[in-house]
């Protein structure tokens, strides 16, 4: 942002610099056009810099909800693993008991 300022700055120093005293009004209108210029500059670069935001954002929505998804599914792998551990120790405390 502070390269963008100065960038206009200088523009406009650059402007004035190279005209002469006579030709005031093509001065003027180089410095309205300048100005016009640094606008739709700083328009084009406020947008790509909320269109970046929002890319951003949804990126790290994404990333949440694969993480949530990938926490769910281990939940379950260990939920799962756990009931087939308790149902092989059933098993065997079955069979060393009916012998």
């Amino acid at each position: 942002m502070k390269k963008l300022f100065l960038s206009t700055a200088l523009l406009l120093v650059l402007g004035l610099s190279f005209t002469s005293c006579r030709d005031t009004k093509k001065a003027e209108d180089s410095i309205e056009e300048a100005v016009e210029a640094t606008e739709e500059a700083v328009e084009d670069a406020a947008d790509a810099i909320e269109d970046a935001v929002d890319d951003a954002g949804d990126a790290i929505e994404e990333a949440g909800d694969a993480a949530s998804e990938a926490v769910d599914k281990a939940v379950n792998a260990a939920d799962k693993t756990v009931d087939d551990a308790a149902n092989a120790a059933k098993e065997k405390i079955k069979e060393a008991g009916g012998n």
